[in-house]
């Protein structure tokens, strides 16, 4: 089983992507995160050192390779749905998850982060309402299943998404209980 994480940054890719792992007992991963440990330093510096075009090019190396070999729950980079070989080896590689949050729901998860390289500009709020209308159709277009994060817990965003799976019959709940109060 392969569950992808898509959505604009800081929608809880990760977070949620780690939570949902734990909770079926399978392997977590983090695009962003592969990209790191081989590029040997973070992204942000390898973006402004490089640009966007040869980080996407790394991003599409990466998830061609993590969609091709690695079951579990992958938790892609924000922008990874720029790319149609992307949107493709995802939408093909697993079930698509999109963790749909507004923009003005980001602003607020992000004001103070100064680690994603799209944002550090002078108006974080229209960056994020333009990378919304930008993005927001290929991630419906990549996404089996579209997931409202609103602002929920953690743990409850996840029993939300394991309610869907099972519904769907991804997931056998008698093995995953969806419950939010379910052991963790």
């Amino acid at each position: 089983m392969c569950l992808v994480l898509v959505g604009l940054p800081g929608s809880g890719k990760s977070s949620v992507g780690r939570v949902l792992a734990r909770r079926l007992g399978i392997d977590f991963t983090d695009s962003d995160a592969v990209i790191e440990q081989r590029i040997g330093e973070p992204i942000r510096c390898f973006f402004e050192r490089e640009g966007e075009g040869r980080f996407r090019d790394l991003e599409q190396e990466v998830i061609a390779e993590l969609c091709a070999s690695r079951p579990g729950v992958l938790a892609t980079g924000g922008g990874a749905v720029l790319r149609e070989a992307n949107r493709q080896a995802l939408h093909n590689g697993g079930t698509v998850l999109y963790l749909r949050s507004s923009p003005e729901e980001l602003h607020r998860r992000l004001r103070h982060d100064t680690q994603r390289p799209l944002l550090q500009v002078k108006d974080p709020r229209a960056k994020l309402q333009q990378l919304y209308r930008e993005r927001d159709p290929l991630y419906r277009e990549t996404a089996h299943f579209v997931i409202e994060t609103g602002r929920p817990t953690v743990q409850t965003l996840v029993g939300m998404i394991l309610m869907q799976l099972e519904l769907a019959g991804i997931v056998d709940a008698s093995r995953v209980p969806s419950s939010v109060d379910a052991p963790r």
